[in-house]
């Protein structure tokens, strides 16, 4: 089932959703129903399952040159979908990121989706690889999301890169991220607002936030969505604050603000066990005001680490 039927199924009612990440290469499929198992007693409608980007390596060669080899520590999500949907019947959403793909494997990969009855994909640019600077698309693939968004869109009405042969229209659910305190890259939020607009009016059906710590933040994005014509459901991320790494880590990788009242209980936090207790407590009381205010659904980045997640979704549903 289409992510946006669920939501219309609810009728009012708070879903609860959540998002892991693929084991590196060797481990074995039970390492992500680990991750899973805890979180079916909260009836989640969907699951995501992210996708990241090739890295490279150099090899020397015999002739003392350096090879630049592509290398994925990460198995694709195509299969990893297909096991969660066919242990749990549960939605699984694939990440289908820019990054590293031609227009051809996309739409390869987005047959291999349709023919495994996968109807819901998370449509991102990705990031740059870890050893460039900035983003820099494949010469035959998409610079930005909102193109991605156009392929689907495409395939969903029968339009495919190969028109020698006759194929089906898809039928995708499309979504896509939305950044409440700016994605880092933008000029400012007025553009950024203008760039998600963009991705909505290509095809996309719904939103998923960016984490944010600060409830305020997403009201007033979801206001200046609505003020700016964007009137697809957005649904909030949350994602517990566990180490004392993640005090530094989360504000610089993604490029968020904790607000003043967390920011003063973290810094006199002397161990990763209590960051982790002020990270439950920070995320029942996010989950709980934004579940009063009615929004979609709580969409939660568990990183495959479920224990934080279970204890607030037993306090919120």
């Amino acid at each position: 089932m289409q992510v946006t039927e669920h939501l219309k199924n609810a009728k009012g009612k708070t879903l609860f959703s959540f998002e892991i990440l693929p084991p590196l290469k060797g481990k074995s499929i039970q390492s992500i129903y680990d991750g899973i198992e805890p979180l079916m007693e909260f009836d989640p409608k969907f699951i995501n399952v992210t996708y990241h980007r090739e890295e490279y390596i150099y090899k020397t060669r015999e002739n003392g040159l350096l090879e630049k080899v592509s290398i994925r520590k990460r198995p694709g999500t195509v299969g990893i979908c297909a096991a969660i949907i066919n242990k749990y019947n549960v939605d699984a959403v694939p990440h289908l990121i820019c990054g590293g793909f031609s227009k051809e494997e996309t739409e390869n990969a987005l047959i291999d989706l349709h023919f495994l009855g996968i109807d819901n994909v998370l449509a991102l640019r990705g990031d740059a690889v870890k050893t460039e600077a900035n983003f820099r698309p494949h010469a035959n693939g998409h610079a930005y999301a909102r193109e991605l968004v156009d392929q689907i869109v495409q395939m969903n009405d029968g339009q495919y890169l190969m028109d020698d042969v006759s194929l089906d229209p898809t039928n995708f659910c499309i979504g896509v991220a939305g950044y409440p305190e700016k994605h880092f890259e933008a000029m400012n939020l007025p553009s950024d607002m203008e760039y998600l607009k963009q991705k909505v009016d290509a095809g996309a059906d719904y939103i998923v936030t960016q984490m944010f710590f600060d409830n305020t933040k997403y009201f007033e994005f979801v206001d200046k969505c609505r003020a700016n014509g964007i009137n697809v459901p957005i649904i909030p991320g949350l994602k517990p604050i566990k180490t004392l790494k993640h005090t530094s880590f989360l504000p610089k990788f993604f490029h968020i603000d904790f607000p003043d009242e967390l920011a003063e209980n973290l810094l006199k936090c002397k161990s990763n066990d209590e960051v982790k207790a002020l990270g439950i407590e920070w995320g029942i009381k996010q989950a709980k005001e934004l579940k009063e205010a009615g929004v979609p659904c709580i969409h939660f980045y568990t990183m495959s680490n479920s224990e934080s997640v279970k204890t607030i979704a037993k306090e919120v549903f």
